[in-house]
């Protein structure tokens, strides 16, 4: 097997008021504390098929090759209420509370602050409604086989554990290695 080499990886830069609509949002919509593994696979999920479907990632995550599957760094960061994004974010807290690896929201109807106007664009919002409802209708050990493929495997391989995003593009695709090469010479100065 012939792994295609890039000279450098494919980086995106983190777009973390996405990631806070998009908590929030699956917050919202499941009307109950969820665990981190549910959001963190959301996010896997989106990203991935995002990345083959339109050739960037929802997020731009930095994704961590961890026990229980894919781990997207800043993601985990914000749901640990890491306060580096507030700042970015122009707020003072987030809207959800930790309790162990859960998140609720500490107020409802704090949606409209957040939530409008939505900087999640319609088509990424399609992938993630479908890929939340995906991941919230496995258990811990689906999501967790469902995540361990070729691309958490190559992660696992390297001494930082780091995923590439030029694994997760699916290999039949058809224009893999235009998009390889394209993503990473543009991939950090896409405006997610």
């Amino acid at each position: 097997m012939t792994l295609l080499k890039t000279p450098h990886p494919i980086r995106f830069r983190f777009a973390p008021i996405k990631c806070l609509q998009a908590v929030q949002w699956m917050l919202l919509t499941a009307n109950e504390p969820l665990d981190f593994q549910t959001i963190l696979k959301t996010a896997y999920f989106a990203d991935k098929r995002m990345l083959d479907e339109y050739w960037r990632p929802i997020f731009g995550a930095t994704y961590r090759a961890m026990n229980h599957g894919p781990v997207p760094v800043e993601v985990y960061e914000m749901l640990i209420e890491e306060p580096y994004y507030l700042s970015e974010l122009e707020l003072d807290d987030y809207p959800w509370k930790r309790k162990g690896y859960r998140v609720s929201l500490i107020d409802p109807d704090r949606r409209h602050e957040i939530l409008n106007p939505p900087d999640i664009a319609e088509a990424d919002m399609d992938i993630l409604a479908e890929e939340f409802e995906r991941s919230r209708k496995m258990s811990f050990n689906q999501r967790t086989e469902e995540t361990h493929k070729m691309d958490w495997v190559k992660g696992i391989e390297r001494p930082d554990s780091r995923m590439a995003y030029e694994d997760m593009i699916a290999k039949d695709h058809p224009d893999r290695e235009e998009m390889i090469e394209d993503l990473t010479s543009i991939g950090v100065r896409i405006v997610l």
